[in-house]
C-alpha cells in the first residue's frame, strides 16, 4: 500500500479542531499566524474554545450554564482560567477587619463558584458555612457578593435566596471585589463601582430565564461622568477635592473593610512530607481547630493554628517547630516508649460539660518518632520566666501508621491527635451550616 502524505489540514475540520483543543491559548495564538484557514480555525468559539473549556473545567461546573450562555467561550475561558486559582483552601493574613475568617475553602458550583468558611464542630467534624458567590452576568462581568452575617444554611439556600430574594434586602449581602495579588494571593473589598446593585440583575447570573446586566443604573454613569469631568475641567482641583471629600465620608460607611487571604498550596502530605497539610485537633481549651504544618526552605517543619482572627493572640500562632527533621526509627528505646505510652488522648470536646481528656481506647501503632520544640515565649506570651527547666519546651510527634500523627510537650502529660481536613480536594467529615 502506498504511502499517503496527508497536511494537518487535509484532516476534516472536527478532527482539526479535536486536535486544537489540546493545545494551550498560547500555542492556539501561534497557530492561528500560519494560515488563513488556521486563523480561521482559532477564531472558532463554539466547537473549539468551548472545548477548550469543558475539556478543563467540564467535569467540575456546567459549562453552558456560565453567564446564561451569553459570552464568547473564549472570553470564559479567560475568566475561568483566572478564577480557577481560588478553588481550594485559603488563610486569612492580617487583623484589619474583626469579621473576616480564618480559613476560607473554594469550589465549583454548576455556573459560579462559591466560598464557605470552614469551622470546627462537634468532635472532628467541620462546619461548611456559604460566604461568597461568584458569578457572571451575560455581558461577562464578574457579579461577587458575600454574606457577613453568615445566615444560610448550605450553598443551595444562599443561591435560592439571591433568586426568590427570601425578605432580604440589597443591603443584606454586599458587592465586592477580589482582587488577585499573584497567584497565591488576594484581597477581598467592598465594591465602590456598582453602588446600586440591584437583586434583579442577578437573574441572568443564577440561570432565570429572563433579565440581564444591562447598562449600569443612570445615577452610576451620572456619578462617573461627573468624576471624569472634575479631573478635567478648569474647576478639576477643587471639584477633585470634593469628590475626595464624599470618597472619604462614603468609605466611613462602609460594610466591610478589605481582608487579605493567602493560598494554601500544601495542604496534604506527601510521602517526602508525612506531616505537611492542613490537619484538624484540639487546641488550648480542648475545643477543636485548624493547624497547618508547613516545610521550610531550610529543611525546618513548623506547625501554626488557624484560630479567630478577632483574638489577641490568634489568627496564625505558632504551635512548634523544629530544624531537625530527622525521623527516630524503631525499635524505641524504654523511655520513648514510656513518653508515649503513660500520656493520654485529648479529645475535643462534645459539649460544654465534657471532660477535658478521654482516655484513648487503643494507642494507635507508631511508625517513627520526630523531636520537636516550643517555648512559652513563643507559644503563650509573657509566661517566658513561668520555668527555667528546658525541657518544658520540648516535645515529640509520633507518627501512625495510618498517616497521622499526634504530638505533644514533655511538660504536658497528654497528646493531641491531628486528622486530615481534606484528601483528594474532598472536605472529610464535612457538614452544612444550621442555624
Amino acid at each position: 500500500m502506498a504511502d499517503i502524505d496527508m497536511s494537518f489540514l487535509d484532516f476534516p475540520e472536527d478532527v482539526q479542531l479535536c486536535i486544537l483543543s489540546f493545545l494551550t491559548p498560547s500555542e492556539i495564538s501561534s497557530f492561528s499566524l500560519t494560515s488563513k484557514r488556521s486563523l480561521s480555525l482559532c477564531q472558532n468559539d463554539s466547537k473549539l474554545w468551548f472545548s477548550l473549556c469543558h475539556r478543563r473545567w467540564g467535569s467540575k461546573t456546567l459549562i453552558h450554564k456560565w453567564a446564561n450562555s451569553q459570552i464568547p467561550f473564549k472570553s470564559l475561558y479567560k475568566t475561568l482560567s483566572k478564577w480557577d486559582t481560588l478553588i481550594g483552601f485559603w488563610r486569612c493574613s492580617g487583623h484589619k477587619n474583626p469579621n473576616s475568617p480564618p480559613l476560607l475553602f473554594f469550589e465549583w458550583g454548576p455556573s459560579f463558584i462559591t466560598g464557605s468558611i470552614l469551622a470546627p464542630s462537634t468532635g472532628f467534624r467541620v462546619t461548611k458555612i456559604p460566604f461568597l458567590f461568584m458569578g457572571l452576568s451575560s455581558r461577562g462581568e464578574p457579579i461577587i457578593f458575600l454574606d457577613p452575617d453568615r445566615r444560610f444554611e448550605s450553598s443551595g439556600d444562599f443561591i435560592e435566596a439571591v433568586r426568590t430574594q427570601l425578605g432580604f434586602s440589597d443591603a443584606d449581602l454586599i458587592r465586592v471585589v477580589v482582587n488577585f495579588i499573584g497567584g497565591y494571593h488576594f484581597a477581598i473589598e467592598e465594591s465602590k463601582v456598582y453602588a446600586n446593585f440591584r437583586w434583579g440583575d442577578l437573574e441572568d447570573v443564577i440561570g432565570a430565564e429572563n433579565g440581564s446586566l444591562g447598562s449600569p443604573p443612570e445615577c452610576v454613569k451620572s456619578e462617573i461622568y461627573r468624576y471624569f469631568a472634575n479631573r478635567t475641567s478648569p474647576c478639576g482641583d477643587r471639584a477633585s477635592r470634593r469628590q475626595r471629600k464624599r470618597e472619604k465620608q462614603l468609605q466611613g460607611r462602609r460594610k466591610w473593610e478589605k481582608v487579605h487571604y493567602v493560598k494554601i498550596v500544601n495542604y496534604s502530605p506527601t510521602p517526602s512530607r508525612p506531616l505537611q497539610g492542613l490537619w484538624k485537633g484540639v487546641s488550648d481549651d480542648m475545643n477543636l481547630d485548624f493547624y497547618l504544618v508547613s516545610y521550610d526552605q531550610l529543611g525546618g517543619i513548623d506547625c501554626r493554628r488557624l484560630g479567630d482572627s478577632s483574638g489577641p493572640f490568634s489568627g496564625y500562632f505558632p504551635i512548634f517547630w523544629t530544624s531537625n527533621t530527622t525521623f527516630i526509627e524503631p525499635p524505641f528505646s524504654n523511655e520513648e516508649e514510656d513518653l508515649y505510652y503513660s500520656r493520654i488522648h485529648a479529645r475535643p470536646r462534645a459539649t460544654d460539660d465534657s471532660p477535658r481528656y478521654t482516655p484513648c481506647v487503643q494507642n494507635k501503632t507508631i511508625s517513627r518518632l520526630l523531636s520537636i520544640s516550643s517555648s512559652y515565649d513563643l507559644v503563650i506570651p509573657n509566661l517566658t520566666s513561668s520555668s527555667a527547666n528546658p525541657r518544658d519546651g520540648e516535645g515529640r510527634i509520633w507518627l501512625y501508621e495510618d498517616g497521622t500523627f499526634g504530638f505533644g510537650f514533655l511538660r504536658d502529660n497528654f497528646i493531641v491527635d491531628l486528622k486530615l481536613v481534606a484528601l483528594n480536594e474532598q472536605l472529610l467529615d464535612a457538614m452544612e451550616y444550621f442555624l
